[in-house]
C-alpha cells in the first residue's frame, strides 16, 4: 500500500474541506505517518474516515475533527503542551511538529511504551511519555502553554486547569455522542473562560465522569 498517498489523500479530502486551513496543522498531519502508530492489523486502515481502535476503550481520534481541535490550540514553537491521554503516540508527534516540547500523558503502561518507542524510531525527540493518572495531569512539568485532551469527556478537572500557565489553551471535546463540542478554554488572569468552536462526535476518553449523584 502506498501510505504516502494515502496520507495526502487524508489531508486532501478529510482535513482540508472542513476548515482547516493552517498551513502548519496541514505539514503536520502530511508529515507523521499515521500508520505507524496503529496495530499491525489495523495499518491498511490507517487513513480512512474513522476511529480507530488502539486497545480496548481506547482510540486514535479521526483525522478531521483532531486536526480541528490541533488547530483550535494555535501551536507555537514557544508552546510547552501537555498531551492528555497519548495513546500510542500519534497526536504526541502532531504536537511536536508543532511546538517547542510535548509532555504526553498515559495511563496505560503497555500503550505508553509502545507511544516511546514509535517516537524514539521515528525521531519524534521533543516529546516526553510520562505515566499517570489522565484525570491528575502532569503537575511535575507544568505549568503548560497548551493541553490537549485525546477523546470525550464529560468534565475537565480542575487539576487539568490548574496546571495552564496565565494565557494558556485548553483544548477538549466534551460531551458525548452526538451531543458533543469541541471547547476552547482559555486562563487570563487566573480566570478561565470558555467558548464553543464546533460539533462532533469522538470516542471518549475513559475517566472524567461527573461523580454520582444522589436522587431525592
Amino acid at each position: 500500500m502506498d501510505y504516502t498517498a494515502a496520507r495526502i489523500k487524508m489531508v486532501d479530502n478529510q482535513i482540508r474541506t472542513t476548515d482547516v486551513t493552517s498551513h502548519s496543522v496541514l505539514e503536520a498531519f502530511l508529515s507523521v505517518p499515521r500508520e505507524a502508530f496503529v496495530p499491525a492489523a489495523m495499518k491498511p486502515l490507517a487513513y480512512i474516515d474513522n476511529d480507530i481502535e488502539l486497545a480496548p476503550g481506547r482510540y486514535l481520534m479521526s483525522p478531521s475533527p483532531l486536526a480541528k481541535l490541533v488547530q483550535l490550540a494555535a501551536i507555537t514553537k514557544e508552546d510547552l503542551v501537555l498531551e492528555v491521554g497519548c495513546g500510542t503516540g500519534y497526536v504526541s508527534a502532531i504536537l511536536s511538529t508543532l511546538a517547542g516540547s510535548v509532555v504526553a500523558l498515559e495511563s496505560d503502561e503497555a500503550l505508553a511504551v509502545k507511544a516511546s518507542e514509535t517516537l524514539a524510531e521515528h525521531g519524534y525527540d521533543n516529546v516526553a511519555v510520562v505515566t499517570g493518572d489522565l484525570e491528575k495531569g502532569y503537575g511535575a512539568e507544568s505549568p503548560y502553554d497548551v493541553i490537549v485532551v485525546d477523546g470525550a469527556v464529560e468534565i475537565i478537572p480542575e487539576a487539568l486547569f490548574g496546571q495552564l500557565r496565565d494565557g494558556g489553551r485548553l483544548v477538549v471535546v466534551q460531551g458525548y455522542g452526538n451531543a458533543s463540542q469541541a471547547r476552547l478554554f482559555v486562563k487570563e488572569r487566573g480566570v478561565v473562560s470558555q467558548r464553543a468552536a464546533f460539533n462532533t462526535a469522538v470516542k471518549p476518553l475513559p475517566g472524567f465522569r461527573k461523580a454520582a449523584e444522589f436522587v431525592f
